[in-house]
C-alpha cells in the first residue's frame, strides 16, 4: 500500500517509511516545494502516522536553466519544502541533490511507531462509509494552466468551449491550495473516530486507488464510489478533451485527499471535526459492501446520472 512497514526487533516498534518525488507542475517554485513535501508526507498520513520522525529531501536542479534562474528556483523549492516540514512538525535532516535536465522535488519520510500509532489499511468491513478529504481534478487544472501559457491553440481553444479563462484561474488556484495542504488533521482524526483503512488519492486516480485498497482488505469486500467531488468545471473540460479520465475515476491527482473507510456512525462527527479544523470541505463519497464475488475484492463507481454523481467544488 502507501508505506513500508518493517518490525524493529530490538524495540517492539515498527518503522513506517515512504519515498516519493515528481517534476514541477505549478508556476511558483516555493509552492512546488510545499507540494513535494505534502505529497511525501501524505503516504504517512494515510497510515494514520501523525508524528513523523525524519524527512530526507530528494532534489534535482535543472541543467536547462541558466545559472541565475537555477539558483533561485532550487533555493525556493528547498525553502518551500522545509517550511512545510516545519508546519508538519518534522525536520528535514538531509537528502540527495543531483543535476538533471528537469527539476525534481520529493523525499523520504519515516517514523518508528508502536502498533497504536499507525493504522494498517486492511480492516474495512461492510457498512463502513468512505470519506474523501480533498477534491478531484488537480491534473486537469494544472494542465489547463500550462496550455494557457504555452499557447497550445487547438487544445486551449477547445477547452474554452466549456470554460472561461476566469474559471481556469479559479480552478488552478483551488488545485494549488489543495495540493499544498497537509492531510495531517485527517490522519489524527482517523484514530479518534476508529478508521478501519485508508489510502491517499494520487497517480492512479480515485478508482485505481479504491481498487487497490479493496484488494488489500482482510474481508471479502467491495468499495462503491457514490460521489465525485470535482473542482468546478474540471469535469466539463475532461469530457471535452481526450486526455483525462476524470469521470471514469482514473485521472491522476497530486497530493490528493485521504480516502478513509470508517464506521458510518462516526462519519458525520469526523467530517464536522475535520472541516472545523482545516476550514475546507470533505465528503462522504462511497461505502464498503460485501464482495459480489468472494475472493475478488474490487471497486466501482456507481452508474448514475452526472447530476447525481458529481459534487462541484468551488471555494
Amino acid at each position: 500500500m502507501d508505506c513500508s512497514i518493517v518490525p524493529l526487533k530490538k524495540h517492539g516498534l515498527s518503522m513506517i517509511s515512504t519515498c516519493d518525488f515528481f517534476f514541477p507542475l505549478v508556476d511558483d517554485p516555493y509552492t512546488q516545494g510545499q507540494i513535494g513535501c505534502c505529497n511525501v508526507l501524505s503516504d504517512m498520513y494515510a497510515m494514520g502516522v501523525v508524528d513523523i520522525d525524519n524527512v530526507l529531501m530528494i532534489l534535482a536542479a535543472s541543467q536547462k536553466m541558466n545559472p541565475s534562474d537555477q539558483e533561485i528556483v532550487t533555493r525556493k523549492m528547498i525553502e518551500g519544502f522545509n517550511d512545510k516540514c516545519t508546519e508538519a512538525g518534522v525536520e528535514c535532516t538531509g537528502g540527495q541533490t543531483v543535476i538533471n535536465p528537469w527539476a525534481i522535488i520529493g523525499g523520504t519520510a519515516m517514523s518508528a511507531c508502536s502498533d497504536s500509532e499507525f493504522i494498517r489499511p486492511v480492516h474495512a468491513v461492510p457498512g463502513d462509509v468512505i470519506i474523501l478529504t480533498k477534491p478531484l481534478g488537480t491534473q486537469v487544472a494544472v494542465n489547463l494552466n500550462e496550455w494557457r501559457q504555452k499557447e497550445k491553440k487547438d487544445t486551449w481553444n477547445k477547452a474554452l468551449e466549456v470554460i472561461t479563462e476566469e474559471e481556469v484561474t479559479d480552478a488552478y488556484r483551488m488545485a494549488v491550495e489543495s495540493m499544498s495542504r497537509l492531510n495531517r488533521t485527517a490522519a489524527r482524526l482517523m484514530h479518534k473516530y476508529g478508521a478501519h483503512a485508508c489510502t491517499d488519492i494520487t497517480g492512479f486516480g480515485i478508482l485505481g486507488h479504491a481498487a487497490n485498497l479493496a484488494q488489500n482488505q482482510a474481508q471479502n469486500v467491495d468499495i462503491e464510489i457514490t460521489a465525485l467531488p470535482i473542482i468546478n468545471k474540471m469535469l466539463e473540460v475532461s469530457l471535452k478533451l481526450p486526455y483525462f479520465k476524470l469521470r471514469e475515476g482514473y485521472s491522476a491527482e497530486t497530493s490528493g485527499g485521504l480516502f478513509i473507510a470508517l464506521p458510518e456512525a462516526n462519519a458525520q462527527e469526523f467530517l464536522r471535526d475535520l472541516i472545523e479544523t482545516d476550514k475546507k470541505p470533505a465528503w462522504i463519497v462511497g461505502r464498503v459492501v460485501e464482495a459480489k464475488v468472494p475472493g475478488t475484492n474490487s471497486a466501482r463507481i456507481i452508474d448514475a446520472p452526472l447530476a447525481e454523481l458529481v459534487i462541484p467544488v468551488n471555494y
